[in-house]
């Protein structure tokens, strides 16, 4: 109460009590898997939200938030309690609560659904259930089951973390990727957390001085700063070393200051001060503050060879943007007339917009009709990826995701204007649809007559409001694909297993998966929402073990079963496929293919050497896609090339990691040895593109490994 009371005098003390008491009722006897007694987690979930400085109702919510789910309470009963208000946020936290039961991926995309359509009525919801998971995660290690603190952990990585991040709660946010990462990771972690730990040995006496230094130029310039030191935290690094090809020591932004200042005024005086004292990193320059990130987020970004020759990136910021980068949307709740609720203005005032803007970007998507699995991908990597701006010709700014290309920009304008499109102008040329858009971009979209969507499109965006608009556009003309699909895979699949599909009924298969024909059942698998392995489990129920596995044994993609695997549009019948040893595609990378002699393609990756020669020879390049098939049920050859420092025993060591990480050795290749590090090749089997780049990491990780790359043939 104390706490609250010093951030809002009108709380209604009563209120709380009345709530604070009624929870230690109704939760009674309860206990946590730590052995506390339950009404404890409400507590704390409530005493996170006034770190946050929330209102009254938000509060009360959090107290309540669990007695629905676990007690004999109904709606009704804390409707005449607590008033309407509060009963539809705690009706709200538990209606989300109740869809974290299971793990299975397709029933997640569908609570994703109904998550972000109860939350986008109103942030609080929202902010009660991130509290809610924060005190979960800090307790996560009570719970015995393993495969249950990993779904948890998982989970709370692939959503409630990016959630955070959408409506800018960076504290929040970076508190559960740790503590996720802890769980899943935690070989990585501690390897990361030691390199840590000798870095701030050997540098913690300069990063001193600069701060020192920062301060003391800042002054000379009668501009008053509040200069910060932080540290970059050990999941933020991990993912750095996945997404880039860089060793540990490469990393230049480990160590950062925070510069907070008083104005607006005073960020780009301070920037001038420090770029006219140290020259700065080309390409290392953002401006958030005149372009703001879509969670609000301002700040200038810099980074500069300062004293010593120490690379330092800063953050100008002021103290108004300092509290919107921290506590996000919870930075705008004011005490103002006698009240204590969110201040739009003070939002307005700050830069800010509809706190809930970018997850109504995600209701978007439903509205076109996606299937909850898109939902499920689109959330995830529009939550994850940076900003790029770009123009109309009219100067509109449109705010689009990093890597974004025309069509995301087409369908953001309009979805008329994406239904429409034939081409693009960018900066008044005539570009490729699949041109990749930079900051300062115009873009002129060419329109014609509405026509059927070319197969390619979904390969061509990355947006998921892009991407639903395409497949809505493109739905009624791919279920025939689908269709082949599936049954190509369960004949396959049986074969497989010694049996043959056509000499069988698919009866118990149908009533199991409440499918009306046996052409609504290959669709279903097509599209992945059943395995074939399940359709051979219902179909034959007593199959041994042995012949199952055997079944559903992963295939190699090879040349003989890349058509069962690479699909794509506008190819005429009887094309076949070869994969390309040059640079060894494997599912989640992006491909082409390139027409040869005798009505073939050769699939390439997207960055492939090779394509150099056909650059000028567009009408051979054809845009293709993996199966849902070749995303669960291959594995893939792969090549590793590392440079790796002499000791004893170091070679061993990389390869207990990739055997930790899930990848199979099929060979060690010595190429070249120098005074004290040695070139070594790994030949691996892995899964795909993300295991790969999982292994890398995780190499990356360890301290005698300095260089890490896939490598080519």
């Amino acid at each position: 109460m104390d706490r609250i009371r010093a951030y809002n005098p009108s709380v209604d003390e009563a209120l709380i009590d009345r709530a604070y008491v009624y929870a230690v009722r109704m939760h009674g006897t309860q206990t946590r898997a730590s052995g506390d007694p339950y009404f404890a987690h409400p507590i704390e979930v409530a005493g996170i939200l006034t770190d946050y400085r929330l209102d009254t109702a938000t509060i009360v919510t959090a107290l309540l938030h669990d007695v629905i789910e676990d007690t004999d309470v109904t709606r009704a009963d804390v409707d005449r309690l607590f008033g309407e208000e509060i009963a539809e946020l705690v009706e709200g936290v538990t209606k989300l609560s109740r869809l974290e039961a299971t793990a299975d991926h397709k029933r997640q995309a569908e609570n994703l659904r109904k998550f972000i359509l109860a939350v986008s009525k109103d942030v609080r919801v929202l902010l009660v259930k991130l509290a809610d998971r924060l005190h979960n995660m800090r307790t996560l290690g009570f719970i015995k089951s393993a495969a249950k603190r990993e779904r948890i952990a998982r989970e709370t990585l692939d959503i409630y973390a990016p959630l955070a991040r959408s409506i800018g709660c960076h504290r929040i946010c970076t508190e559960l990727e740790e503590l996720a990462f802890t769980h899943l990771n935690p070989v990585a972690r501690d390897a990361i957390i030691r390199r840590l730990d000798t870095l701030r040995a050997g540098q913690g006496k300069a990063i001193v001085l600069a701060s020192e230094e920062i301060v003391k130029r800042l002054d000379g310039a009668g501009i008053a700063a509040r200069v910060v030191g932080r540290e970059k935290n050990a999941y933020s690094i991990w993912r750095k070393l996945q997404r880039k090809s860089l060793g540990f020591a490469q990393l230049s932004d480990i160590y950062a200051f925070r510069v907070v200042v008083e104005t607006e005024e005073d960020c780009y005086r301070a920037l001038g001060v420090i770029h006219r004292t140290w020259p700065g990193v080309p390409g290392r320059f953002k401006d958030f503050i005149s372009t703001p990130k879509q969670n609000n987020y301002r700040s200038i970004h810099t980074t500069v060879v300062g004293p010593r020759a120490m690379r330092i990136e800063l953050q100008i910021r002021t103290e108004a943007m300092d509290r919107v980068a921290e506590q996000g949307v919870a930075a705008h709740w004011r005490y103002k007339n006698e009240t204590y609720a969110f201040d739009p203005e003070a939002a307005a005032a700050a830069g800010g917009a509809d706190p809930l803007a970018n997850l109504r970007q995600l209701v978007q998507v439903l509205d076109q009709g996606g299937d909850a699995e898109d939902l499920l991908e689109h959330a995830k990597l529009e939550m994850f990826l940076d900003q790029v701006f770009v123009f109309t010709p009219k100067g509109k700014l449109i705010t689009l995701p990093s890597g974004a290309m025309p069509l995301d920009f087409a369908y953001a304008v309009h979805s008329d204007v994406g239904d429409t499109c034939l081409g693009v102008k960018i900066n008044g040329e005539l570009r490729p649809l699949r041109t990749v858009l930079v900051n300062g971009d115009v873009v002129e979209v060419v329109r014609g007559g509405k026509v059927q969507a070319p197969t390619d499109w979904p390969s061509l965006t990355i947006t998921g409001r892009a991407r639903s608009a395409i497949r809505r556009h493109m739905r009624q003309f791919e279920r025939d694909e689908f269709l082949r699909l599936g049954k190509s895979s369960l004949d396959h699949l049986f074969e497989r297993a010694g049996k043959e599909r056509a000499a069988v009924s698919l009866r118990p298969a149908l009533d199991r998966f409440a499918s009306a024909s046996e052409a609504e059942l290959y669709e279903a698998v097509g599209r992945g929402r059943i395995t074939p392995a399940q359709v051979l489990e219902a179909v034959f129920p007593g199959l041994t073990e042995t012949d199952k596995q055997a079944a559903v044994a992963r295939r190699r993609i090879d040349a003989q079963a890349a058509p069962l695997f690479v699909r794509g549009g506008g190819l005429a019948p009887g094309v076949t496929f070869s994969i390309s040893t040059c640079c060894t595609p494997m599912p989640g990378d992006r491909i082409v293919g390139i027409v040869q002699p005798g009505n073939s393609l050769a699939v390439h990756t997207i960055d492939c050497a090779e394509l150099a020669q056909y650059e000028d020879q567009e009408d051979l390049w054809r845009d293709l896609h993996w199966t849902p098939e070749a995303e669960t049920a291959t594995v893939s050859n792969a090549k590793l090339h590392a440079t790796i420092g002499d000791a004893p025993g170091v070679l061993g060591q990389a390869c207990t990691i990739i055997g930790e990480a899930g990848g199979n050795i099929t060979g060690v290749n010595m190429r070249q040895r120098h005074a004290n590090f040695f070139d070594v090749v790994f030949d691996l089997e892995v899964k795909d593109a993300r295991h790969l780049t999982h292994i890398a990491a995780a190499l990356r990780a360890c301290p005698n490994i300095e260089t890490v790359e896939r490598a080519q043939r």
